[in-house]
């Protein structure tokens, strides 16, 4: 089957060199060089891991539509029980590779917990998450926010709603607690910036405290996502920050009310991304590019939008992420329900291809490593150059690039999707804060926050 798929490669690509002229006849025989040796597979039976999040589609796309076999791949796709878990076994090299949230193998390079050479050659997605509060928080907050015409509240909701809230609970004895998937979660560091940017102070971390409560007047702690509306209903926490299905089962269960989304917080940003070892890379070469060939194909099936009613099914699938669909389509399928019966149209709620979507960009890396520096985890100041020299050596758009070049002649995906960059997107100002974000300048960044660190 290999062989046959490798000559087939091999032809078109030898049609598509015969078209091109002159000046692109070399690029051309390059990118075909490049395919039939991405089908000399070092590894074809390989085991990924996945948390029960809506953002792990695209593993479940490549598996179920059979863009893994296409590529000569046969994987088995597990769920993992947490992000500590789904961390050791790909680094001990239980897993091949794993859906994971986007600041770890930047942390595990970072210094900040397990330390690791793991590298990212695809981002999974765009937005998705979520923080909701329980029915009683938000009857408090619901007082301090502005209406709209028809009576509803105005979005993006800040902060600013919730922090008479917290200074009820104080002034009563009781410590307001919310809760957030992983200490290196993009959850973490977006309830961090939502809440700071209203002047609610999330708490510290130090080389020598990791609980990152130092000076909170909101306390964060870790929960499993699909732990998550369990925990707030017993009334353990009052609110969180996690992704999908996890904030509509609230609405679903009635017993609490998203109040924003990372979307409002940071318009399309980057969320989990697929992770190897740098070890596994440069042992398998060529399987690594073939995984990134299918997840990107993955990527762009899930962005059809006649293709989300099929993925919510799909997802729906106990050995994938297992909630009810109707739940899953809530925020699956181009809307979102806030207080129960607002639903709102949200088109880019998930996004898993447009945008550059699967691209590592190096200014989405960045900005994890500016949080882990604003909030102490990583407890020194350094130099500009460290920020950059760090994520180069973790994500990786070379293979990304490689993968997509491919797609692109063997017809899967047009070329205009092939970004032209550096690495790095343009400095944007799209924050619920309004902040500007330069990848390039990491220190004026982190410098122009009021709560936070200051190098």
């Amino acid at each position: 089957m290999k062989t046959i798929l490798k000559k087939t490669a091999f032809l078109l690509l030898l049609v598509f060199v015969a078209s091109c002229g002159d000046k692109t006849k070399k690029a051309a025989t390059e990118t075909a060089t490049d395919a039939v040796a991405t089908l000399e597979i070092e590894k074809p039976q390989l085991t990924f891991g996945f948390i029960k999040l809506t953002d792990m589609a695209p593993l479940a796309i490549a598996k179920e539509k059979g863009f893994f076999e296409e590529e000569g791949l046969f994987v088995s796709v597990e769920a993992q029980s947490n992000w500590k878990n789904i961390l050791d076994r790909v680094i001990d090299g239980q897993l091949d590779g794993s859906h994971m949230l986007a600041g770890q193998p930047i942390a595990a390079g970072a210094g900040f917990g397990r330390q690791a050479e793991l590298v990212t050659p695809f981002s999974m997605d765009l937005n998705g998450n979520g923080i909701t509060v329980s029915n009683d928080v938000w009857s408090k907050m619901k007082p301090n926010v502005p209406k709209g015409p028809d009576g509803k509240p105005v979005h993006p909701i800040k902060a600013d709603a919730l922090k008479p809230v917290i200074t009820d609970y104080k002034n009563s004895g009781k410590a307001f607690k919310m809760g957030m998937v992983f200490p290196v979660s993009t959850h973490n560091y977006e309830i961090r910036y939502w809440l700071a940017a209203a002047g609610i102070h999330p708490g510290m971390y130090t080389k020598d405290n990791v609980q990152g409560q130092i000076d909170a007047e909101v306390l964060l702690s870790v929960t499993p996502p699909p732990q998550m509306p369990a925990t707030l209903e017993a009334g353990t926490i009052y609110g969180y920050c996690v992704g999908e299905p996890w904030n509509q089962q609230a609405v679903f269960k009635g017993i609490g009310v998203p109040v924003t989304t990372n979307y409002d917080i940071w318009k399309n940003n980057p969320e989990k991304v697929f992770v190897m070892t740098k070890k596994f890379v440069e042992e398998n070469p060529n399987t690594a590019v073939a995984v990134t060939k299918a997840l990107i194909r993955a990527g762009k099936w899930l962005d059809e939008p006649s293709n989300r009613a099929e993925a919510v099914k799909i997802l729906s699938m106990s050995q994938y992420v297992g909630a009810d669909e109707a739940v899953l389509a809530n925020s699956m399928t181009g809307t979102f329900e806030f207080e129960k019966g607002d639903k709102r149209e949200m088109p880019d709620f998930n996004v898993f291809y447009k945008y550059n979507a699967t691209y590592p960009f190096y200014s989405d890396g960045t900005w994890f490593l500016t949080q882990m520096r604003r909030w102490g985890q990583i407890p020194d100041a350094k130099p500009a150059e460290w920020y950059s020299k760090t994520i180069k050596d973790i994500y990786r758009p070379d293979i990304w690039e490689k993968a997509a070049k491919i797609l692109v002649a063997e017809g899967h995906i047009p070329a205009a999707d092939i970004p032209d960059t550096d690495g790095y997107k343009p400095a944007t100002t799209d924050f619920i804060d309004g902040t500007k974000y330069d990848a390039k300048d990491p220190i004026g960044y982190i410098n122009s926050f009021s709560i936070g660190n200051k190098d």
